[in-house]
């Protein structure tokens, strides 16, 4: 067995420790989280306090956890896109077992220390890049922080916000920014919080889902193609589909049956900077807001409109379907903030430059109006 290795991550007053005898894991999150939070090696022998994540290779552990769990009454959820056997006991440790990960979970000390047992080194690491994030945003929603369903590039520290539904060109608007020079901070959520007279941003590390469409009017198509002949890896929760017809050389959107959702590239944080050439940004001040809509026939402009922020551009408990708070992280603050910091953000947010935008195809002439329109603000 190797040796136990530790790596701390920090976003703003938060932080929390991952300790593993597997040092694929706890290279596995300063690699994920590096490029946004800070993530770091640190001595085992200093982690003696604070939220922590043990994550272990360990059969037995797993073994025993999941009988344990089948021998209780317990319910069943989904965490991840994944099935997941939940109890909790009468000192408050929550027991959980993921079969189809073949990984078990028990949560103890208020959701403080949390514990992974697994039976392989990348699974392990995925779900170890969850929690301790989970744990991060616990602090971060304590701390007056809230959660918005927003990209978001810097420029100059000064951040600027899009919002809008699936679709509407979130992530086109944001690479393209950051194709002109801006860094860029996230592509899907980012937490804010009112600080004097600013509005700080931080960014939600997460890999980046971009369809084959976009990723191929982006101009980025042949660059990850040729990164995959040659052996190099997009993230693993990545449908094999998508890798197929990237080395098939198919560019048309991917679509999983039922065409409601498209099936998309998952891009590593720092694949932004290693295969694309774009900065990242770790942090910023919101300084203006977006609300771009697509039209395949548009000239790229401003368009007239009254559309301010509504309930969905924030991420709520009742939003979060992806990650809920199965493990029990948040202490009962929902999953994207208080309310009073809800509305904290959303007047200072309605005080910032708004603009509506309408986007066309031609990228070039679409990255060219972002541009001017974002140095203007």
């Amino acid at each position: 067995m190797s040796t136990p290795t530790a790596t701390r991550l920090q976003a703003a007053d938060a932080s929390v420790t991952v300790l593993s005898n597997t040092p694929f894991v706890t290279d596995w999150s300063r690699r994920y989280f590096g490029p946004w939070w800070k993530a770091f090696e640190v001595p085992t022998g200093s982690v003696c306090a604070g939220p922590l994540v043990t994550a272990d290779i360990d059969e037995k552990a797993y073994t025993d956890l999941a009988a344990l769990l089948s021998s209780v009454p317990h319910s069943v959820a989904t965490y991840a896109k994944a099935r997941l056997l939940l109890a909790r006991d009468s000192t408050g440790t929550i027991t959980a077992v993921a079969p189809d990960e073949q990984l078990a979970y028990r949560s103890e000390q208020l959701g403080g220390h949390v514990t992974i047992s697994g039976r392989d080194r990348e699974p392990l690491a995925l779900a170890t890049a969850r929690i301790a994030r989970e744990m991060i945003r616990a602090t971060l929603l304590r701390d007056g922080w809230t959660l918005l369903h927003a990209s978001a590039v810097v420029r100059d520290g000064r951040a600027l916000l899009t919002f809008g539904s699936k679709g509407a060109g979130k992530t086109t608007t944001a690479l393209l920014l950051a194709s002109r020079g801006a860094e860029l901070l996230a592509n899907d959520r980012v937490f804010v919080k009112v600080a004097g007279d600013e509005l700080r941003v931080l960014p939600w590390p997460s890999a980046a889902a971009i369809g084959l469409g976009l990723l191929d009017a982006l101009g980025l198509y042949d660059v990850v193609r040729d990164r995959l002949k040659g052996g190099e890896q997009l993230h693993p929760t990545q449908h094999q589909d998508v890798t197929d017809a990237l080395l098939a050389g198919r560019r048309e959107p991917l679509w999983e049956p039922g065409g409601k959702r498209e099936r998309k590239v998952q891009v590593f944080p720092d694949q932004f900077s290693s295969w694309f050439g774009m900065e990242l940004a770790a942090g910023g001040c919101a300084a203006g807001l977006l609300f771009p809509r697509i039209d395949a026939a548009a000239v790229p402009a401003l368009v007239d409109g009254d559309r301010t922020l509504g309930k969905d551009d924030f991420m709520s408990g009742s939003t979060e379907d992806r990650y809920p708070d199965h493990f029990g992280l948040a202490h009962g603050i929902d999953g994207g903030g208080s309310d009073l910091a809800r509305a904290t953000v959303a007047d200072r947010l309605a005080a910032l430059p708004h603009h509506q935008v309408v986007l066309g195809h031609d990228v070039a002439a679409n990255a060219d109006f972002l541009a001017k329109l974002a140095s203007d603000m």
